[in-house]
Parts: structure tokens; C-alpha cells; sequence
């Protein structure tokens, strides 16, 4: 049991519920203390160790009915299997009686062929055919989850995998046997053939919907982390219309993610707001006498972030996701302010406060996307920004650096680089292509502290993150 405990947090894990090593001992010493009788304290007892908010708990209680059904296999011979003169009847009560003898009829007839087949006799004394000519609905179901476990059924991921794996199950529980005896029965034409088929067909529906109940529970989590992994290593414009959602959801992800990690720990002070809770856990050692007290104020210096980002054609998509991956971090980074250009650049940050950020960001590239010319787009940046940039001030400019053969401005890139923390500039194209054509990254390139290749969520984030690192 307590290998299943491990298992099903496991399956929590792949449902992007958050459990720590220690707090997996905490589960274990959970059910040393409760047991495994009441399904209903372990539950809640277990609830209490694992889930944290309450969508995990949502989670949790979606998953722990799946992963601990209750529910047997039902082995036993369907109406379907019954004579149609037998089985057409309204009265349900006539319908058991007939299909009880209708099962006796049926180990009946095996019996009597037993006495011309070795292999069919051999057959009925093996475990799994007593189980299933007597329905022992635990006996088989035990013997299931037993060899489920043997083949690994824990590890399916893929669609692809559930054939293989019932056949593996299967094969562990000793089906070949059957399988063997059915093929010689129909070489002798023996009457009892029909009869063993049922069970043979009914030992392997029920296996099939064993596998396919435990690939929803395991593959489940496991195929969204690997669509997400997919996802967040494609070029954003190749990224068809039907995943952007899932794209949407992958940058909050990300987003929570790296809000989690670089959040700003308090400078405690010695004046302010009294933490009443923490000065009187504090106090516990000493009997309750409280002789340090704690405060609440603290100090946050907020950083400045310029975003100017080319809404173009050819980039308008990467920047759609970086704006988005930016306001996904209001709590770490508020003072975000915007900025889009193609042939003429404004602020867009009022967009963003008086609307969501998917239609701002459609509105934005609707007024200013069009023909790229840097150089007029510097000069609009220079007479909006360039005052308000200090050394608490980090540019980031998100473009391919095509200017169409104009004047690139490259004074107003070199005061914007004395002035600022940093200066990072986000190509999508690739490196080998800076420089080519009316390109100008490489001239660029020289007035700013960081340059990247920057064409996918991965790289996105793994920017953002060193980003939020060097702004702590």
C-alpha cells in the first residue's frame, strides 16, 4: 500500500499539484496513523497533507476517487451473451434467474467437453478459469491490478500504448492458456467452443477497460506536460489558431512560475505594523511570553521596465506573447510600460489597464502595425521615454532590426544605453541571419548590454528569468 501511496502522488505531480519529499513522508506517516479502512478519513486526512490551495484540492479529490475506485470488475456473463428467446424479457427478476442458469448451463457444457480434452480439463483447475466460471469478482480483480503493476502499467503515456499493455496484462494473468485451449477446440469442433469464447471475451473487455481507466488517470497529466513541452519549444508563428489558448494558459504557467521563485522577500523593520501571528509563534518556546515582537512594513524599490516592441508583420507574434508574458508578472514587475512601433512608435500601456490583455494586445497591433522604419520609431521612443530612463530603468526591445534600407538612428540606441540598468534586445530571427540584407542587429547589437535569438516560450522565459534575477 504504501507503493501506491507513492504512485498516486506521483499522479498528483503530473497533475501539477506541488508535493515536496517531506511532505510525501508527511502522507506516509498520514496513513500509518489513519489506515487504509475508511476511505473517507484517509481522504481527508491525506487532503489536509497535500493540497495546499483550493485548486489543488480540486485536483486531489478528482484524483484520489479515480486512482482508489472502489468499484470490481464485473466478470460475469452480459445479457448479450444470453439467448435472444431468454434474454427478451421485461421482468428483471426472471433475467437474473435466467442468466444464473444460464451460467450453470454454460460450466456445464465445459465440463462435459473436459472429458474428451486434456487442455480444456487442465484449463478449468487453473486459478484464473475457477475466478471466472465463478465470477469471484475480487479474486479477479486483485489478479489484475497484481499483474497491471507487474507490466508497469503506472508508465503508459501514449494513446498507442493501451493495446500493447492489455495484451501484457493479459498475458501475465495466464489468458495464453485460454487462448491455447479455444484454438484446439476449434480444430475438434467442440460444442463447449462458444462457451469459452464468452469467457475469453469477457476476461478481455474488462483487462481493455481496466487500461483505458488507468491511462486516463496517468497519461492524462503526462500528455498535457508533454503538449506544453511541444508548445513551448515551437517558433510562436508557426503556432496554429487552435493551440493558442494553450499557449495563453503555458505563459501564465511560466508566469506563476517565475513569480514563485523571484518574489521579493521582506526586509522586516522595527517599526509599522505589528505580525501578531508570526510574534506569537515566535513565542511558543518560552510558554507564550512574547519576548521578540515582529512587524509587518517593509521596503520594496521597484524596477522600471520599457518594453518597445515591434508590432510588424513578420514579428507582430512574437510580440504579442512577450507583452503577455510581461503582464502576466504585474505583481512582480508593476512598473511595465509599453511601447509598439512599426512605422511610427507610441506608448500602449493605457491599453492594458482599460482593457484584457488579449484584446489590447489585438487593438495595438491594429493602430500601429504596418512598414518598419527604426529609425523614425527611436526618435518618437526618444521624445516619450528617454527622460524617464535612470539606473533602475531595463529596455527591452523585441524586433528583427529590418529596416528597410533607412536611417537606424543609432545615437538615440547610445544614449538609451548610457542611460539604462540594461539594454536587451530579443531577435526571433536566427544569428546567422543578423546582418544580412537590410538588417541592421550587428550595428545595433553594439548598444545594448544582452542580445538573443528569441523565437519560442522556452527562450522566452529562460530570458525573463535572468531578467527578474538581475532586477532583484
Amino acid at each position: 500500500m504504501q507503493s501506491n501511496l507513492v504512485d498516486f502522488i506521483q499522479v498528483l505531480r503530473t497533475h501539477e499539484v506541488r508535493i515536496s519529499p517531506a511532505e510525501t513522508l508527511d502522507a506516509v506517516d498520514v496513513t500509518k496513523s489513519l489506515g487504509y479502512a475508511d476511505r473517507n478519513l484517509l481522504r481527508d486526512g491525506l487532503a489536509m497533507t497535500l493540497a495546499k490551495t483550493p485548486e489543488e484540492e480540486v485536483i486531489f479529490l478528482h484524483c484520489f476517487d479515480r486512482y482508489f475506485q472502489q468499484d470490481l470488475a464485473d466478470f460475469s456473463m452480459s445479457d448479450s451473451s444470453l439467448p435472444e428467446q431468454e434474454a427478451d424479457t421485461s421482468a428483471p427478476q426472471d433475467t437474473a434467474e435466467q442468466a444464473a442458469e444460464f451460467a450453470d448451463a454454460q460450466v456445464t457444457a465445459l465440463q462435459l467437453a473436459a472429458e474428451d480434452s486434456a487442455t480444456l480439463q487442465s484449463l478449468l483447475k487453473t486459478p484464473l478459469m475457477q475466478s471466472l466460471v465463478s465470477n469471484d469478482r475480487t479474486e479477479l480483480t486483485m489478479a489484475m491490478n497484481q499483474a497491471a503493476e507487474k507490466v508497469g502499467l503506472q508508465d503508459i503515456e501514449m494513446f498507442t500504448q493501451k493495446g500493447q499493455f492489455t495484451r501484457r496484462i493479459l498475458d501475465a494473468m495466464g489468458e495464453e492458456h485460454i487462448r491455447n485451449t479455444v484454438i484446439e477446440l476449434e480444430q475438434q469442433e467442440s460444442p463447449a467452443l462458444p462457451v469459452l469464447q464468452r469467457y475469453r471475451d469477457t476476461l478481455r473487455e474488462q483487462v481493455r477497460d481496466y487500461v483505458e481507466r488507468e491511462y486516463l488517470l496517468h497519461a492524462e497529466g503526462k500528455n498535457r506536460q508533454f503538449m506544453d513541452e511541444i508548445l513551448s519549444k515551437t517558433r510562436l508563428n508557426n503556432i496554429e489558431h487552435l493551440y493558442l489558448h494553450k499557449v495563453h494558459e503555458l505563459i501564465r504557467k511560466m508566469a506563476k512560475k517565475l513569480a514563485s521563485r523571484h518574489s521579493r522577500r521582506r526586509k522586516l523593520l522595527k517599526r509599522g505594523r505589528l505580525d501578531m501571528a508570526k510574534t506569537i509563534r515566535k513565542g511558543i518556546p518560552h510558554d507564550g511570553i512574547m519576548f521578540n515582537t515582529y512587524w509587518r512594513q517593509t521596503r520594496k524599490e521597484k524596477p522600471q521596465i520599457l518594453a518597445v516592441c515591434d508590432v510588424s508583420g513578420s514579428v507582430a507574434a512574437y510580440s504579442k506573447f512577450l507583452l503577455l508574458f510581461l503582464y502576466s508578472l504585474q505583481d512582480i514587475l508593476p512598473k511595465v510600460r509599453s511601447f509598439a512601433f512599426s512605422s511610427h512608435l507610441g506608448e500602449v500601456s493605457d491599453y492594458f489597464s482599460d482593457y484584457p490583455v488579449e484584446k489590447a494586445i489585438e487593438l495595438v497591433n491594429w493602430k500601429y502595425g504596418g512598414a518598419t522604419d527604426y529609425g523614425s520609431s527611436l526618435l518618437d521612443f526618444a521624445n516619450l521615454a528617454l527622460d524617464d530612463i535612470n539606473s533602475n530603468t531595463t529596455v527591452i526591445i523585441l524586433g528583427d532590426a529590418r529596416n528597410n534600407n533607412g536611417d537606424p538612428k543609432l545615437d538615440i540606441m547610445q544614449s538609451v544605453y548610457q542611460r539604462a540598468r540594461q539594454v536587451i534586445w530579443l531577435n526571433p530571427e536566427s544569428r546567422r541571419a543578423w546582418g544580412t540584407g537590410d538588417s541592421e542587429m550587428l550595428r545595433y547589437q553594439s548598444a545594448c548590454h544582452f542580445s538573443a535569438e528569441c523565437n519560442n516560450l522556452k527562450q522566452l522565459e529562460r530570458i525573463v528569468d535572468q531578467l527578474l534575477k538581475s532586477s532583484r
